[in-house]
Parts: C-alpha cells; sequence; structure tokens
C-alpha cells in the first residue's frame, strides 16, 4: 500500500502563479527553500553559489535516444557530463557528496557502462569514491541476445574525508533482530546493533513502472526512495540538495520530506509542470509514494501438484 504523505509548514510557502509551458527559463515551483525551474542545468547551476549544496543527486540522461533527450555521438555526450559534473563539483559543500545514478548506453548490442566512463571525470576532479552502489531492480526490458538488465549503479563520490555520513537514519531491519550472543563476556546481550542493519551497496527496490504508484509519464523516473535514503544518509536537516536533472522532482519530494531544501532543474517543461502538481500534492498531504523500506513483492510459493 502506497504512503500519503501530508507535510505540515512552519512558515507560509510563496507560490509563484502558473506560467505558460512555453517559457522554459519559468520558475515553476518557488516555496521557501524550494526552487525547481525549467532551465538548462549550466545556466541554472552557475546561478547558484560556491559550496552551496551538500548533495547533489541525480540520474543524468543516458544518451539512449529516448523522448526527452537526443541521442549523440559518446565523445559528446562525455563533453557535455563533463562540463556538467565540473560544475557539481564547484557547488559541492566541502563535507558535502555526489551521488551520479547512471545505467549502460547499449548500441547495436554492445554495452557501454556508464559510471565506468564518467569514473575519471569525478576522480579528475579530486573527489574520492565512497561507494559504487548497485540498484537492482526485477523489471525492465526483455532482451534475446544477452542477460536482462536488471540493474543500475549509483557512484557516491565526497570531497573529502570529513564528509556527512547518518548511518543510523538508514538503517534496515536485521535478518535476525533479536540474535544474541551465546557466549563470552557479551552472552545473552543483542549481537547486533538494535536499531538495524547497514543497508549494503546492493539495494533492492522496484523501478517505477507502468503499475508503480509514483508513475507519471516520465520514461525514466527516480522512485522517491532510493533518493530518500541517500538525503537521509548523507545530508543533516536544513541542508540543501541539488538535481541538475530533476525530470518529475523527485529528488526534491525527497528533499523536502526529510526537511532539506530542494533545488533543482530540467530543460522539458512538460516535466516540471508535472514537478510542480507533485509538490503541491506532497504539500497538500495527498501524494502517494511508495516507502523507502517497504520490501520487494515475492509471489506465493507454487502449489506442488
Amino acid at each position: 500500500m502506497s504512503t500519503p504523505l501530508r507535510l505540515v509548514k512552519g512558515r507560509a510557502a510563496v507560490v509563484q502563479p502558473r506560467l505558460n509551458l512555453s517559457d522554459k527559463a519559468a520558475n515553476l515551483s518557488q516555496r521557501e527553500d524550494v526552487v525547481v525551474v525549467c532551465k538548462n542545468n549550466l545556466e541554472f547551476m552557475r546561478s547558484l553559489g560556491r559550496g552551496s549544496m551538500k548533495l547533489i543527486v541525480t540520474s543524468p540522461p543516458y544518451n539512449l535516444g529516448k523522448i526527452y533527450e537526443t541521442k549523440q555521438s559518446l565523445d559528446d555526450y562525455y563533453d557535455e557530463q563533463s562540463k556538467t559534473i565540473k560544475e557539481a563539483v564547484r557547488l559541492l559543500h566541502p563535507q558535502g557528496s555526489i551521488c551520479w545514478q547512471v545505467g549502460n548506453y547499449v548500441d547495436d548490442g554492445e554495452v557501454y557502462p556508464l559510471d565506468i566512463m564518467l569514473y575519471p571525470l569525478f576522480k579528475g576532479a579530486g573527489l574520492k569514491l565512497r561507494n559504487r552502489i548497485i540498484w537492482s531492480f526485477g523489471h525492465g526490458l526483455h532482451c534475446q541476445k544477452r542477460f536482462s538488465g536488471r540493474y543500475e549503479t549509483i557512484l557516491w563520490f565526497t570531497k573529502g574525508d570529513d564528509y556527512t555520513f547518518n548511518l543510523d537514519e538508514v538503517r534496515v531491519e536485521s535478518k535476525y533482530p533479536n540474535k544474541k550472543h551465546f557466549k563470552g563476556p557479551n552472552k545473552g546481550k543483542l549481537s547486533g546493533n538494535p536499531l538495524g542493519k547497514n543497508p549494503s551497496d546492493v539495494w533492492e527496490m522496484p523501478n517505477v513502472k507502468a503499475n508503480h504508484v509514483e508513475k507519471t509519464n516520465h520514461p525514466c523516473q527516480f522512485p522517491v526512495g532510493l533518493v530518500k535514503r541517500l538525503v537521509l544518509a548523507l545530508t543533516n536537516i536544513g541542508d540543501a540538495v541539488l538535481d541538475p536533472y530533476i525530470g518529475v522532482g523527485s529528488s526534491a519530494i525527497a528533499a523536502i520530506i526529510t526537511k532539506r531544501k530542494a533545488y533543482g532543474c530540467d530543460n522539458v517543461p512538460e516535466y516540471i509542470q508535472i514537478a510542480q502538481e507533485r509538490i503541491d500534492q506532497l504539500y497538500a498531504g495527498t501524494l502517494r509514494v511508495r516507502p523507502m523500506n517497504k520490501p520487494v513483492f515475492e509471489p506465493p510459493p507454487k502449489q506442488s501438484e
């Protein structure tokens, strides 16, 4: 079952009037601490202050030629990503994190892993890779000449060794929550952390497909729960979160839910309009999202004949 969210605002929000979607520079969501604009990402990012973002989390286009992107040569794609990443590094707080979530580029049956391709750009900027998180899901295209792709990766980088990491905020239920030491000085005491276990670097969450409660008409939509785990772990209340490819606003929603400041942009007016509507629903308490740690549904075992 999905969870309708109700957000209580401590102060009055400033809401801009709806604007014509043809105005690509229009700011379609402007509340206190929520800025979502329809604008080229480099233009928007260059308007923000150096070191102002505690978390930059995004899922850039994969250069697959989908309706919201123009297919480029890999060299052109790499050059475009290089410019965006350079600007992201400028904006990153000294104790902040960058989480770049990508899949694979496939051309004529050959797979190009974009995370491996983009890693040198971050490393060359002096960032340190903390985890290569595998996001595993069960649905997608069914391949005929290779195994079907059922995962994507999140590259988590920091500027230095002094970075925000709130593990207790994102612990998950232990497999054996009441397991106790059976001998030694701790005999009879819980052997694991009572708050749960580290979620590890392999996350199993459904991707947003037709039957997902969060589905809009965006073809590659972030699940709110995926971003929420990153926001909780890598920022504190009141910190700023930026998504330079915000699409339909899932990153902003995750930030608002957790009492962070939300910034984002996209150059597709239709998606920014949807983001505005979802943020409106969030503040109204009617937005439906899938709970962050809800187990993936497993069908019951087949009855033996």
